[in-house]
């Protein structure tokens, strides 16, 4: 009995786009299965890991029955990655087992009850419908992801806030000792919706997003949030909690200004980075009029030393940062200038980019 017949390619596409969040090791099996509903020439495929659930629909041949079953994600995948992509596969259930059939080779694989998955309950109260394309999303991730928390005891860190308000979205992360804001426009206004996702959600958006203006449909419940795109639904748990005051975060009014070149500040960071220790990722940037001066050093009484010519009239200013959220920020821009505002020696320093307006990085300063 053949249920489903497509190529190698065709399915495997189609299971990797929901598998990222299947965890291998589970305290209940069967989340690591993929749950596989066909009716008719449809064929949805469901992964959860009881915060997030992955849905998609994929078009793929065979008989008019309709059946559903569930199966090792992770199994079937290595599997199909092993045989050519256009190879004709088909995929038979029985009982309590799954044939997956290719050319000359042939896998049975042990199944669960389709009944048992458990489904996320979907929330009745999401609030108004609103969209941006793929892209503008999959930027605004880029552009604050990795200044999201990891494993802080403040579990609202260790995500993203989403606020959508008037005609704008505005992406907010901090850990404590920096923070990214991207802001983008969205087409309608809708009013104030403040939630905040879980890190596991932005780092599976961030791989499923695609780089084209098709448009990513979002809706937040009070404590869910729900994306559709590509075909795929989305539904993820949110975090509880307070995010901080992010507007009082951003310091205003600083009255020394520096714009230079991305790519050369970034490459010097990296060298000076270099001589840093594992523990104390500390280096000393000095500013002055027509030079600023990158050193680090490190236990062994090893140094190293930068210097890039600037444009600035300011104070002179000595601070020291933690090289690696500089590097973060601007290893995840693309523009060619980046503008540095300063105060003093114990200052949070704002990093903007002037093409554009929408996104400001705050990294505080450190003792070296």
């Amino acid at each position: 009995m053949i249920v489903l017949k497509a190529t190698q390619e065709k399915v495997l596409v189609a299971l990797q786009a929901v598998a990222g969040i299947v965890e291998r090791r589970h305290t209940l099996p069967i989340l690591a299965n993929v749950l596989i509903r066909k009716n008719g020439s449809q064929v949805e495929l469901t992964t959860s890991d009881l915060e997030i659930q992955v849905r998609t629909m994929a078009e793929l041949d065979g008989d008019s029955g309709s059946f559903a079953t569930t199966v090792g994600a992770r199994k079937l995948i290595d599997i199909l990655r092993s045989m050519p992509a256009d190879q004709t596969v088909s995929l038979s259930a029985n009982q309590n087992k799954l044939t997956l059939q290719g050319g000359k080779s042939r896998f049975t694989l042990q199944t669960l009850p389709s009944d048992d998955f458990p489904l996320v309950q979907e929330a009745a109260d999401f609030g108004p419908m609103f969209s941006v394309p793929q892209k503008t999303l999959k930027l605004l991730i880029n552009q604050v992801h990795f200044a999201m928390a990891v494993h802080d005891i403040r579990y609202y860190l260790n995500g993203i806030l989403f606020v959508a308000e008037g005609k704008s979205l505005t992406l907010v992360a901090t850990d404590g000792h920096r923070l990214a804001l991207a802001q983008a426009t969205l087409d309608v206004e809708i009013p104030k919706q403040e939630v905040i996702l879980p890190r596991k959600t932005v780092l599976e958006l961030q791989r499923l997003l695609k780089d084209e203006d098709t448009a990513i449909e979002m809706r937040f419940a009070g404590n869910q949030a729900k994306f559709v795109f590509s075909g795929m639904e989305f539904v993820s748990k949110l975090v509880e909690g307070k995010f901080p005051d992010y507007n009082r975060v951003i310091p205003k009014n600083h009255k020394n200004a520096v714009t230079l070149g991305r790519a050369p500040l970034l490459a010097s960071l990296q060298r000076a980075a270099i001589l840093t220790s594992e523990k104390f990722k500390g280096v000393r940037v000095n500013i002055e009029p027509g030079t600023l001066r990158i050193a680090s050093s490190n236990a062994e009484q090893e140094e190293a030393k930068e210097e890039l010519e600037i444009d600035y009239n300011g104070d002179a200013i000595e601070i020291g940062f933690n090289v690696t959220y500089l590097i973060d920020a601007l290893t995840n821009m693309s523009q060619e200038m980046v503008k540095i505002e300063l105060q003093d020696t114990n200052s949070s320093a704002l990093i903007t980019v002037p093409e554009q307006a929408g996104f400001k990085y705050v990294v505080m300063p450190m003792r070296i």
